[in-house]
């Protein structure tokens, strides 16, 4: 079953890689979105459709994220997929 997941992970999230990291990992796992990051300078935000079980796998290692990254906080909000992406990509 696909779903849509809506991530927003705080931390030492951003100038670690996180974003290309997450934008290869994603594209591993055939899913689609969007990594970017928060204004605050202190979160990155990702939005991604694909196979529940993958989104899954997705969720759990954003959580830890790459290695130099040190992850706070994350929330999660999951919805109906909607096949609104073509491939996963880095937003600016």
């Amino acid at each position: 079953m696909k779903s849509r997941l809506h991530i927003t992970i705080n931390g030492i999230v951003q100038g670690v890689f996180f974003r290309a990291t997450t934008c290869d990992l994603a594209s591993e796992l055939n899913l689609t979105g969007w990594v970017k990051n928060g204004e605050d300078s202190e979160s990155v935000e990702i939005l991604a459709e694909g196979e529940k079980e993958k989104l899954e796998k997705f969720l759990e290692w954003c959580a830890k994220g790459p290695k130099g990254a040190k992850v706070d906080q994350i929330q999660c909000d999951w919805y109906d997929f909607t096949g609104e992406f073509r491939n996963f990509i880095i937003r600016h």
